[in-house]
């Protein structure tokens, strides 16, 4: 009896995976929207061909359908890139603790619960790829991971990797101003604040030039320190530095430490850029901007307004929106973006704003953050101009499989319910996945 228990388990996992791979490499064909591709220009009454998981063709209505494709007629709807967001707290996950103000070291991976029901709000709102980091309340605290919020038993499946030769799959999450002050265990000043810093990353220099005088030679190598192992990822340019700042004095700190030790820069919330939007594209650092319709919070935002994405765009600068869930919900991303426009931010970088530009941040843009050939089909069909308040997310996609569709009641409830269908105390306990 166990052996046909297992025998017929056996032959229903194999029908199961063959129906997925019959489903991706299967063409799928949609036809009749107005598409978005953001690194062109809009296309009405477009085609999106997909395969594979990949983009095979974007164009107008004469594009060539593969025969036996799966046709979906999505006329009269809006197809653009799924959104990236570029600072989140999903997921569940922690960072460093107060025993040191510094935590180069530590892995949001490692805490990540990828069955979490946070991600279904991800995909609710039409996000397909995000940086979550550990919070803000030390200098560093600790690693961020870029993922895709698609169904998944490991947090290994979710993964995006930026360098496949190191393994690279984020950031390093870093903070200044009031955040790290309050903290227990961190230091009391700003000035001991970018001291601290300083000092880390002097060490991590000298760890850096050891390694490169062992020249390869086991003997010689330092022993090994992860601290150090991150902080280096830093100066060789593989780890992007996702640096929270509100105030202008602590933007210019923030810009000042990455110039003085050569590492790549992400202002993260940049309350006050409106102050300093030309000494930050002097800089050449990139800024992801926080858009709320409401003020509160701490002291130090008190200056941040809407219309920091035009100042920033204005003077140059490479800018997206976040959404630092769940400071602003991630349904509720793309209403960041229609809050720039409105604001005097220009149509065209808004949507970059949600898409390529925070892609870039990422060092993803070559898979994600435009329809283009080649790139993974990651996508968002709307029920009609992204920036009108009437419009609704219907479906998000992610490497050519819908991983969320309004029209399904399930998932329509994470589109529409209250926090408590996203209670963090019931997720573990039920066990329940996407």
């Amino acid at each position: 009896m166990k052996v046909t228990k297992h025998l017929a388990l056996a032959v229903m996992m194999a029908f199961v995976c063959s129906l997925t791979a019959f489903s991706q490499s299967t063409p799928q064909a949609f036809t009749g929207a107005h598409i978005i591709p953001i690194s062109g220009e809009p296309i009405n009454n477009g085609v999106l061909v997909v395969q594979d998981g990949k983009i095979v063709t974007v164009g107008d209505a004469d594009t060539r359908i593969p025969r036996g494709a799966d046709v979906h007629d999505v006329s009269g709807k809006v197809l653009m890139p799924g959104l990236v967001d570029t600072h989140s707290h999903v997921g569940e996950g922690d960072g460093g603790d107060y025993s040191s103000s510094l935590h180069p070291d530590v892995r949001i991976m490692d805490t990540i619960n990828p069955r979490s029901k946070t991600f279904r709000k991800v995909v609710a709102g039409g996000l397909t790829s995000i940086n979550i980091m550990p919070g803000s309340g030390l200098l560093m605290s600790g690693q961020t991971v870029y993922v895709k919020p698609k169904p998944a038993d490991t947090i290994e499946e979710m993964l995006i990797v930026v360098d496949e030769e190191t393994g690279v799959y984020g950031g390093l999450k870093m903070a200044n101003g009031t955040n790290p002050l309050r903290s227990n265990g961190s230091p009391g000043t700003r000035a001991k604040s970018a001291a601290m810093v300083r000092e880390l990353f002097i060490k991590a220099q000298e760890y850096q030039k050891k390694i490169e005088e062992a020249d390869g030679d086991p003997d010689e190598m330092p022993a090994r320190d992860l601290q150090m192992e991150t902080l280096v990822e830093v100066l060789e340019g593989k780890r992007i530095v996702h640096n929270h700042t509100h105030r202008h004095d602590d933007i210019l700190t923030a810009i000042r430490l990455a110039d003085e030790f050569g590492y790549r820069l992400v202002l993260q919330h940049v309350s006050e850029a409106h102050k300093v939007a030309d000494e930050i594209a002097k800089s050449g650092a990139q800024a992801s901007i926080i858009a709320i319709d409401s003020p509160g919070g701490k002291l130090e935002a008190i200056n941040m307004i809407n219309i920091n994405g035009r100042e920033l765009e204005a003077a140059g600068v490479d800018v997206a929106f976040h959404t630092d869930d769940s400071i602003v919900d991630s349904r509720f991303l793309i209403r960041s973006a229609a809050l720039g426009v409105r604001n005097g931010m220009s149509r065209e970088a808004a949507l970059e704003a949600l898409t390529l530009a925070g892609a870039r941040m990422m060092d993803i843009d070559d898979r994600v953050g435009s329809l283009e050939e080649g790139k993974d089909a990651d996508f968002i069909i709307l029920s009609g101009d992204p920036f009108s308040v009437y419009t609704h997310v219907e479906q998000t996609w992610i490497e050519g499989e819908k991983v969320f569709d309004r029209s399904n009641p399930e998932d329509r409830e994470y589109a529409t319910g209250g926090y408590e269908i996203f209670r963090t105390m019931n997720m573990h306990m039920h066990g329940e996945g996407h």
